[in-house]
């Protein structure tokens, strides 16, 4: 089990964005995932009392960035934002690639370059916390729109994930649960594990929850993105089993975008 335990708040961004705040109970030190829209990272700055130190950018895209100079001006914090988002990203201070390490306090995270969703996105593995911030690569049953490169990258960033612990708790930028488990059902329909996910995701949206955070033990068990080797999932796409994962990945993919 992990030997530091971040405290870790989830809310409602926007229409469909999570926005997530973690603070180090050893020095107080408290990041904001992106900051997709100001009021509500304040609201929950101010219900918790914790301190905001800094924000920790995925990408570049406006539902994520937009809320950074109200945060910023009102807390002071450092933002930290992918290098190849260049100056689409406001009020910068550290800029990071693949292989740097990002700290929020004792936290310490492994920076992935996670490109597909778009070129500049990045991922923050927190490994001694076992946490993910995923932002819009990996979602709950899902994963994210390939809107720059070909499919395949998208998959390679997905595949990145496969091995870390199941236990690996992963925090996505979106709530696109229960339309992410339609797809996936008509994926895989056989797949018991998803169906029983399935009802648990609808019992969370009636109950006013969402299923974000995830575990990749869930995740591998559910998401058909990430069983692209599986041979019912090649079938589903028309492709014999065994069939290379990264085209059936972009079958997958490009019948979501349909569906």
């Amino acid at each position: 089990m992990p030997e530091i335990r971040p405290e870790i708040r989830t809310f409602p961004c926007r229409s469909d964005n999570i926005g997530v705040l973690m603070r180090d109970p050893e020095t107080g030190a408290c990041a904001a995932i992106d900051v997709p829209e100001a009021a509500a990272v304040l609201r929950a700055l101010d219900e918790t009392g914790w301190r905001l130190t800094d924000i920790l950018v995925t990408h570049r895209h406006g539902d994520h960035v937009e809320g950074i100079p109200e945060v910023k001006a009102r807390t002071k914090a450092r933002v930290t934002a992918p290098a190849r988002a260049g100056s689409a990203v406001p009020g910068v201070d550290a800029t990071v690639r693949e292989g740097d390490v990002v700290t929020v306090g004792s936290l310490a995270a492994a920076v992935w370059e996670t490109p597909g969703h778009c070129d500049d996105h990045v991922t923050y593995w927190f490994e001694e916390a076992g946490l993910a911030f995923a932002g819009d690569t990996l979602f709950t049953l899902g994963c994210g729109r390939v809107l720059e490169g070909p499919p395949q990258v998208l998959w390679r960033s997905l595949s990145r994930f496969l091995p870390l612990p199941d236990e690996t708790v992963i925090y996505s930028g979106h709530d696109y649960v229960l339309s992410n488990a339609r797809f996936a059902l008509a994926a895989e329909p056989g797949n018991q594990n998803l169906k029983d996910r399935a009802a648990v995701a609808e019992k969370a949206k009636a109950e006013g929850r969402f299923l974000v955070p995830t575990t990749l033990g869930e995740e591998k068990a559910t998401n058909p993105f990430l069983r692209a080797t599986e041979p019912a999932l090649a079938r589903a796409v028309g492709m014999e089993p065994g069939a290379d994962p990264a085209a059936v990945f972009t079958a997958l993919r490009e019948w979501k975008n349909r569906f």
